[in-house]
């Protein structure tokens, strides 16, 4: 099931309530996929690495899933996983006009999946921080596990979506500088932003991805979009004044004169960027705003088991 169909922007109040919902979610999800070695109770338990002491297997947790788990003990999760969210105006795309029950919108979506993730980290006894940026960086927080944490990073989320400011511009590249150069080594970097950068600083912005990983970070990179309109630019045959969120400027164009154009570049710089996050082993994840948050808690649980 999709959460995204059954609630609206008003309803993203509760931001604590809604992560706890898509995590269990997700988690009642898994027990039917083939993701069923992630458990429920993976606060408590990893899995069995052969070779190693049977005796601190869980043989109740055995019988349930035709698994083994060993008990694990809160020193041994050390993981810090350092969520960072992209709020240059361009994220508040699509933007809801009076009386419109449109989806929400990047920036809300990229919130509350960051917001889920926080809560699976907390489950997993893991610390996790927050950084905030469009030309600089807003809000950096450093990884920790507490609940207190967790509540801190939920205010400063709920602040982000409430109160949204036209014409922010973004520098991808220096933000991602000063991240990787801040946190602690070898953490997991998980970035959400829709990477929409003038064209001129584009390569300055591969740089600071790859920064991220000289430091040897992990990096997971959430490419968030409205997939319909942003890539495959699904508009009626009609005029439309387009406008650019970050500068404000305005264009009038017929969609079906532009759309060949659009969506050919727009491919050739998305896969631009698939290549360069290849070339620096960076996961790139497409993360479409209509498609729901299992991609996303997917993606971060396929990365972190590799870590350990």
């Amino acid at each position: 099931m999709n959460l995204l169909e059954n609630f609206e922007v008003r309803d993203l109040g509760n931001l604590e309530l809604l992560a706890k919902q898509v995590v269990e979610g997700f988690i009642i999800g898994l027990h039917k996929s083939p993701f069923h070695g992630f458990s429920v109770e993976f606060a408590e338990h990893r899995l069995y690495n052969q070779g190693e002491s049977t005796k601190n297997i869980d043989w109740k947790v055995y019988a349930r899933s035709d698994k083994m788990f060993v008990k694990r003990y809160e020193e041994e999760t050390n993981l810090r996983c350092q969520i960072v969210i992209d709020s240059s105006s361009s994220m508040y795309f699509p933007e809801a006009t009076k009386g419109d029950r449109s989806p929400i919108n990047k920036l809300q979506f990229s919130s509350l999946a960051a917001a889920a993730l926080m809560n699976l980290l907390k489950k997993q006894r893991d610390a996790f921080g927050l950084s905030i940026f469009d030309e600089k960086i807003h809000i950096h927080n450093r990884c920790k596990s507490s609940t207190s944490h967790y509540r801190l990073m939920l205010t400063q989320l709920e602040k982000l979506i409430n109160n949204p400011e036209h014409n922010r511009k973004t520098s991808t590249a220096q933000a991602l500088h000063q991240i990787a150069d801040s946190i602690h080594k070898r953490s997991m970097v998980v970035i959400f932003s829709d990477m929409f950068e003038n064209g001129e600083h584009v390569e300055e912005m591969f740089s600071a991805l790859q920064h991220l990983k000289h430091n040897k970070h992990e990096v997971v990179l959430f490419h968030v979009v409205d997939k319909s309109k942003e890539i495959d630019f699904e508009f009626e045959n009609r005029p439309y004044i387009f406008i650019d969120m970050e500068s404000g400027e305005k264009v009038r164009v017929q969609s079906n004169q532009v759309k060949e154009h659009y969506v050919e570049q727009i491919q050739k710089f998305k896969e631009q960027l698939k290549i360069k996050c290849l070339q620096y082993k960076i996961d790139f994840v497409e993360a479409d705003i209509k498609d729901g948050f299992k991609t996303v808690l997917q993606s971060y649980l396929v990365k972190r088991n590799k870590m350990t």
